[in-house]
Parts: structure tokens; C-alpha cells; sequence
């Protein structure tokens, strides 16, 4: 298969920016009421953008205690749960476990591997959408800047100093409540858009399976047939 190349941050940059969610459809739910009204409208979705934040580790050494926030996002809302909370761990197992319930993300492997050891829950009917790209020939990490590129032809910008900010604060900002919604949701954008997407690719080619060595020759019986 031919290697294809996703957009570059530079190219991705010229386009149009990202459809992001209004303010009043983020959604951080910290009492009993509010993590209800979460549950109640996770429970309904069938599919789901899904990632995660951690605090970020500057010192070697250093415990890991994410995730701290556990984003999920329809194409219309977003949930922000923050795990210091017991009922937003609940909340999570009960949606992660879900197996009626479509998570869709990107590099999913290193959130299953925090969620597994924090909250000893077992994700089921999870899509890594770096795999679907991969199927079509982009690399291994296609990531969801570049997915939103060409899927949506939208610029997703993602702050640094954002990506590495304080996680475990009680009290995310603005900034944090944005940037953690749109992950999740640009996750549930792609994979929305993705059917009309690849309905354009060119047809994936299967991998030629490798030759089979050749006999080897047996040197002796080779100069008996030149004698003869």
C-alpha cells in the first residue's frame, strides 16, 4: 500500500477554523443535580467523542494520578468530568462499559491503560479512529488535527500551554473547558462525517502477500545435468 501523507500543521493552519461548541454546551457538572442531568444524556447518546486530560509530569519520578478530567461530546454538547469527583468515576465506568454505546477517539491506547489502572474499568465498544485512518493508507497517528483537516477541511488549533496546564485544578478555566470539549468533540465530528469521507478515497489495496523463497539449488546435481 502506498503511503499517504496527512496534512502538515502549516497546511492545516490555512484552513477554515474549527466549528467549535458554544460555551452554554460545555457542560462541568459538580452537584448531585448536574451529574444526573450528565448521566441521563450520556446514557441516550449511541455514539460518543471520548479523551482525556492529565496533570501534566515534570519531575522524573513522579506519580501519575490521571486522568483527571474525562471528556465525552456529542456533535451538539459536551461533558466534562473531573475525576476527583466519585459520582464523575461512576458516570465513566458506567459509559466506558457500556457495550450499546460507540467511544470514538484518537491514540486511545494510553487512556485505556490510565482508566484501566485508576478506575479498573473495562472499555468496550471503543473506535480508534487513528486505525481507520490507517486503513487508508495514512500513518499510525494520523491525530485529530489533521482528521478534522480532511474530513471536515476545518483548522483545529491546539494551545500548548493549554495541552500542559494544570489538570488536576478544582476549578478548570476557560481555556481548559474549551480545549478539553473540543477533543472530545472533534472526535464525535470526524467520526460523523467519516462515511461521506471515505466514500471519496480511492479503494484501499491489499497488501501483496510475500513471495515464496526460491528452492535452493543443489550444486552438485546441477553440473551432473550440464555433464549429461
Amino acid at each position: 500500500m502506498v503511503r499517504r501523507k496527512a496534512p502538515t500543521k502549516d497546511e492545516s493552519a490555512l484552513l477554515p477554523p474549527f466549528a467549535a461548541l458554544p460555551d452554554q454546551a460545555i457542560h462541568v457538572p459538580s452537584s448531585d443535580a448536574e451529574f444526573e442531568q450528565a448521566r441521563e444524556a450520556l446514557i441516550q447518546a449511541s455514539v460518543l467523542g471520548f479523551d482525556t486530560e492529565s496533570k501534566p509530569l515534570f519531575q522524573v519520578g513522579a506519580k501519575d494520578t490521571g486522568p483527571h478530567v474525562v471528556q465525552f461530546a456529542t456533535v451538539d454538547a459536551a461533558w466534562l468530568l473531573q475525576t476527583h469527583h466519585a459520582a464523575a468515576q461512576a458516570i465513566t465506568r458506567e459509559i466506558l462499559g457500556n457495550p450499546r454505546i460507540l467511544k470514538v477517539g484518537f491514540g486511545l491506547d494510553n487512556d485505556r491503560h490510565q482508566l484501566q489502572g485508576r478506575l479498573q474499568v473495562e472499555m468496550q465498544n471503543v473506535l480508534d479512529l487513528d486505525r481507520v485512518f490507517k486503513r487508508h493508507g495514512f500513518g499510525a497517528s494520523t491525530g485529530v488535527r489533521a482528521a478534522i483537516a480532511m474530513v471536515l477541511g476545518q483548522s483545529l488549533r491546539k494551545s500548548k500551554k493549554v495541552t500542559t496546564s494544570n489538570w488536576a485544578n478544582p476549578r478548570l478555566s476557560d481555556s481548559q473547558r474549551r480545549y478539553a470539549a473540543n477533543d472530545a468533540h472533534a472526535a464525535a465530528m470526524v467520526h460523523a462525517h467519516l462515511p461521506a469521507w471515505e466514500a471519496l478515497q480511492p479503494p484501499v489495496q491489499a497488501q501483496r502477500p510475500p513471495r515464496p523463497p526460491r528452492p535452493a539449488v543443489d550444486a552438485g546435481n546441477s553440473i551432473s545435468e550440464r555433464r549429461m
